[in-house]
């Protein structure tokens, strides 16, 4: 079978380009793919090429599919995984697979399984490690953003506290404590501030920061104050363009915070973080740097006097998936709320590369239609000569300007395929 990809060669080298499958063994899987958000994990790889830690040294003369938070159906099934699904059930896939201790990954290691294409392989390594998902869902989309939602769900996870005179840590955020999230409105930290709120357990106080006035006000519309109090959450929200890092101390009752998320890679903002860590406070580096050199000052002061520490996750687990897959079937968890972009697999290589510049939230794929990328909030105005943005202009206001399952249907009804 033809399928249409993709492909990494080299640092900043992404083609969109048709070629032949190999025919499955017993051991895998044929699959066709429709919907992938990308990730800025692309971005970084594609920049990066072959030194990437996940991409193949000989990226050159052995091309990689990009894209790994995809969602798609099954179409034929090798013998010995047939057990696992068949053909027409819907799945998503966990990357980390962490294969024999391999780093190799869906969207950077493989040639035939990726996220932005129209049909791959799924190998027999996927299946092996538990991290190929069946999906029940409605929606191919909810499927695709379950990665980025379980990195979330994988952050609260890895962060720990400690009590005097034990060595056992407890796993997970403080269970009504006070929790701050730094460059927080980006489509990572909207993700955050949603699962925060809806999860098992949450903190007492929630602070968000950001410098973009116009980000703050749509995390405060999506997620409003009066909702978080129903929640148990007491949430603010503060430009730290106009208030200082005092004013953030003091909203803890200056005793600082027990947990703190770093959602940009920004030297002020870790040092900002590590500066209102509160006694056995537990600073979560979120966002990876593409700078192999990034450093900051952390005091150690604090290291040793107050039990301060630092913990980062690049990624969520399985059981994060599957926590975040059921969170969002009970409806607790909204990801259209990331979403701000959509567009068709011919304008991945261009918006990969540009994505670290392009404005907005999360940039949502559907790898079988042709068409540029689109911000949602352009709906309205491009329907005034095209009757399909039209209609998905009157979906999505039905929705409170987000992405909805009647939005993807509509889309690939009528949208043009990849041809």
């Amino acid at each position: 079978m033809k399928t249409k990809a993709v492909r990494l060669y080299g640092k900043s080298d992404l083609r969109l380009e048709e070629f032949e499958l190999p025919e499955i063994t017993d051991d895998e899987m044929l699959a066709k793919v429709v919907s992938d958000s990308l990730c800025m994990s692309s971005y970084k790889a594609a920049l990066q090429g072959g030194d990437h830690k996940r991409v193949p040294d000989n990226v050159a003369e052995n091309p990689v599919i990009i894209g790994h938070e995809f969602c798609g159906e099954v179409v034929k099934a090798g013998k010995n995984v047939a057990h696992l699904a068949k053909p027409g059930d819907k799945f998503t896939v966990q990357p980390a697979m962490f294969y024999k201790g391999s780093l190799e990954a869906p969207g950077y290691s493989y040639p035939f399984y990726g996220g932005d294409a129209t049909y791959i392989i799924i190998p027999s390594e996927a299946f092996e490690t538990d991290c190929f998902l069946k999906y029940d869902g409605e929606a191919f989309y909810h499927g695709s953003l379950a990665e980025p939602m379980s990195c979330i769900a994988g952050g609260a996870h890895v962060n720990y506290h400690t009590k005097f005179g034990s060595y056992v840590h407890e796993m997970g955020i403080k269970e009504g404590g006070k929790m701050a999230l730094l460059a927080g409105v980006g489509p990572m930290g909207l993700g955050t501030i949603d699962y925060a709120l809806h999860a098992s357990r949450k903190p007492a106080l929630l602070v968000v920061t950001d410098i973009d006035p116009v980000r703050l006000a749509r995390a405060e519309a999506l997620f409003t104050i009066e909702e978080a109090k129903k929640q148990g959450v007491e949430l603010h929200y503060v430009n730290t363009a106009e208030k200082d890092e005092a004013y953030v101390m003091e909203l803890s009752g200056g005793t600082g915070y027990d947990d703190v998320y770093v959602m940009a890679p920004v030297k002020p903002v870790v040092e900002m973080g590590d500066n209102i860590l509160g006694m056995d406070g537990c600073l979560n580096f979120f966002a990876g740097p593409t700078n192999t050199e990034f450093k900051a000052e952390f005091n150690f002061y604090d290291v040793h006097y107050a039990a301060t520490h630092v913990c980062s996750n690049s990624g969520g687990n399985t059981q994060d998936m599957r926590e975040v897959l059921k969170m969002m079937g009970e409806g607790r968890l909204e990801p259209s709320v990331m979403i701000t972009h959509v567009g068709g697999l011919n304008c991945v290589p261009e918006v990969t590369l540009k994505l670290h510049d392009i404005p907005g939230g999360k940039k949502l794929i559907y790898t079988q239609i042709d068409m540029p990328l689109t911000a949602i909030d352009d709906f309205a105005e491009l329907g005034k000569t095209d009757a399909m943005f039209a209609e998905l202009a009157k979906i999505v206001e039905r929705s409170n300007g987000l992405w909805s399952a009647e939005a993807e249907r509509y889309l690939l009804k009528n949208a043009k395929p990849i041809g």
